[in-house]
């Protein structure tokens, strides 16, 4: 089975240890590399092409948020966790900016390794009081239009959508519903482009603000 690659990007040498040391308990993980700043962080990724980044938020010089928007724009199949000691003012421009997952660094060593897990198979990954703020936040700032996108939706779409909330990647939905992953994809592609997303975690977070499922 291949091994998911991971990149560890914190400032902090007791930090990257302790990572390491927790990412070394699951013999499906291998840790590609480590680096204390963001733009490090880029150099790695553009170098090693990670399956996904521990990000911290706080680097010296370049810092995680700006080193997710560039590399989710250059490499946009690098999943990026973002770990961070607070939940952080920051949370919903991480979102744009790409990120899969938003964790807290008192995060249990199973629940980092299932996070690893679930981002590479397509699910979103946040901690629950992170989910609660974003939720909020985005309902304060989605507009009108946006939630109107919901009307667009063909009932499979919004079954898709829902789908998707729950954390089911492509091959789960495509199971569920029997169709072919590729038709799947493409109800993804329509559906983004309806609700005016970009990614899986800003659909996730819409469906559940819509009311399409219960958190």
């Amino acid at each position: 089975m291949e091994k998911i690659r991971v990149l560890i990007a914190d400032d902090h040498p007791l930090i990257r240890e302790g990572l390491r040391r927790v990412l070394e308990m699951d013999p499906r993980i291998e840790i590609c590399d480590e680096v204390g700043d963001g733009q490090g962080a880029i150099n790695l990724t553009r170098t090693l092409h990670p399956d996904v980044i521990l990000m911290d938020l706080k680097m010296p010089g370049t810092g995680g948020l700006e080193a997710s928007r560039v590399i989710r724009k250059e490499m946009p199949d690098v999943k990026i966790i973002i770990l961070t000691v607070a939940e952080d003012e920051e949370m919903l421009e991480v979102i744009k900016a790409g990120a899969s997952g938003y964790l807290l660094k008192d995060v249990q060593p199973d629940e980092l390794l299932k996070s690893i897990h679930d981002v590479v198979e397509g699910k979103p990954a946040f901690h629950p009081v992170v989910t609660g703020k974003l939720l909020g936040e985005y309902s304060r700032l989605s507009s009108r239009d946006k939630d109107q996108g919901i009307n667009n939706l063909t009932a499979r779409e919004k079954e898709v959508l829902a789908l998707i909330a729950r954390g089911e990647s492509n091959r789960g939905i495509a199971r569920r519903l029997f169709i072919s992953e590729k038709t799947v994809k493409n109800h993804i592609t329509s559906i983004f482009r309806k609700i005016k997303v970009t990614d899986r975690t800003q659909a996730a977070i819409y469906a559940i603000k819509n009311h399409m499922v219960e958190i």
